[in-house]
């Protein structure tokens, strides 16, 4: 038994009609980087906010000393910088917060929601009404670290997760003194349910085949009033996944996707058979015909250090925005 209850699985209630959603908001739908905001009406309603989108070791990432990792140090110097991959789902006028991935960027990320109600919150040591992990690999639960007692101090914060998610975080230090603190409370969702996390958001949990060394992996289908979000930062290969890719990206509003590496030839002497993820253009060429017909629309995150699709204004992302597809950025906003 974990803690607080498991939300009860609900049917996905009657979306809004998309095109007449889209066109109440105008312009905000995806906000390309830090510094924009939504328009007066967009920004009262539920939106996840893009807090990181880099691979778990960052950028730039520990003992790397390319062009590429020099050039995210000066963009973090200079306050441009990419996170660790997470999200935030924000709920400003119920002043209702959801982490998405706890990260090691955490402390400068959260930065990026800046909303006065979770800045009071924060200082109430209640930032967040939950936390969503998809997996047991440094760069998604590591964050949990600095909410405890060396660090923020949450309490009673429900952390949505697998079983084995659960298990893992309630059989290993430091995770299990967390949970015997009351800091976090596992709270295991089962998978392939819709469950109605509170009167705006309901999640569904889809698994998929990932390095699962010590838990397993998920990624998660946000749905809110008025908009749909499938979050998938990881994976080992398409083919190996029991879904379609590309029915499931029709099925949601925007599909966040696993944008670790360009070319195989990025890792010299280590093996891509080692850390393995879908290459990003045989993703596209994969969802190509998807893209085209307008039927989704597919945003690129977790971008390896090694990936030249980091490199602003160079031809890896020049070739992605032809296509027709997007590379997530942080500050980048989309309504549910």
């Amino acid at each position: 038994m974990h803690g607080a209850p498991v939300p009860s699985p609900c049917r996905r209630p009657d979306a809004l009609d998309r095109r007449s959603f889209l066109a109440a908001l105008g312009a905000g739908l995806l906000l390309p980087s830090r510094g924009w905001s939504l328009d007066p009406g967009s920004a009262s309603t539920l939106h996840a906010l893009v807090l990181g989108t880099a691979q778990d070791a960052g950028v730039p990432q520990v003992g790397c000393y390319t062009p590429r990792c020099d050039r995210g140090r000066r963009a973090h110097a200079e306050g441009r910088g990419r996170f660790v991959s997470s999200l935030a789902l924000v709920e400003p006028e119920e002043e209702r917060y959801y982490l998405v991935d706890a990260t090691p960027d955490i402390t400068r990320q959260i930065d990026l929601i800046d909303e006065p109600g979770f800045r009071r919150r924060a200082g109430e040591r209640r930032p967040f009404d939950g936390i969503f992990l998809t997996h047991a690999h440094i760069g998604h639960y590591a964050g949990l670290a600095v909410l405890g007692n060396e660090g923020l101090g949450i309490r009673d914060t429900p952390v949505y997760c697998t079983a084995a998610m659960a298990d893992f975080l309630t059989s290993n230090q430091p995770w299990a003194f967390l949970a015997e603190q009351g800091r976090i409370v596992p709270t295991p969702l089962d998978p392939g349910v819709v469950h109605r996390i509170d009167p705006l958001l309901e999640v569904e949990l889809w698994p998929v085949p990932h390095r699962d060394e010590f838990a397993d992996t998920v990624a998660f289908v946000f749905r809110g009033p008025g908009g749909s979000l499938l979050f998938l930062p990881d994976i080992n290969a398409w083919a190996r996944w029991d879904r379609d890719v590309a029915e499931a990206v029709r099925s949601v509003d925007a599909a966040l996707l696993d944008g670790s590496f360009w070319s195989l030839d990025e890792l010299p002497g280590r093996s891509v058979d080692d850390v393995p993820h879908p290459l990003m253009r045989r993703t596209m060429d994969r969802l190509q015909p998807v893209v085209d017909a307008g039927e989704g629309r597919v945003v690129f995150t977790h971008l390896n250090n090694s990936n030249p699709a980091l490199d602003e204004g160079g031809p890896e992302q020049a070739e992605v925005r032809r296509r027709g597809f997007e590379i997530a950025r942080e500050g980048l906003r989309i309504p549910l």
